[in-house]
């Protein structure tokens, strides 16, 4: 990450602005890992105990507090995967510089001393919550 000490507010927006530009151009992605696993069933007669066998390809990911895994054929299965993995990487890159320069831009950024302007009518202000939540727990 670089180091953004010294840049001015007008530099931390527009390289906000390049990132989010970025960030539209990421292409489909898919969370997790990709896992080689040499396995053999026991069988005797069965390939995977035959010298030579190939490996098995997994994507491994944690979906609704469990481990998932897929199992992947080589070739155009996997090579697919590996780029969703890898494009996956690349979004996870960016949202973190995203946030670090969002950061720097909220400590660069002035203090006004005014309130934020109040909602248009109709809309619902930061300070609303919805109705079901206790008032201590409303933003």
């Amino acid at each position: 990450m670089a180091d953004l000490s010294g840049r001015d507010l007008a530099w931390l927006e527009r390289r906000r602005a390049e990132l989010f530009g970025l960030m539209a151009q990421v292409g489909d992605f898919r969370r997790g890992a990709l896992n080689v696993v040499w396995r053999k069933c026991g069988k005797p007669n069965c390939q995977c105990a035959q010298p030579g066998h190939r490996p098995q390809y997994n994507l491994t990911r944690r979906a609704g507090g469990k481990t998932v895994n897929t199992h992947l054929r080589p070739g155009a299965e996997l090579e697919k995967a590996e780029r969703e993995v890898a494009e996956h990487q690349r979004f996870l890159g960016l949202v973190e510089e995203v946030t670090v320069v969002s950061e720097a831009i909220c400590a660069a950024r002035p203090v006004t001393g005014q309130a934020a302007p109040p909602p248009a009518e109709g809309e619902r202000g930061a300070r609303e919550g919805p109705p079901d939540l206790p008032r201590h727990a409303r933003l």
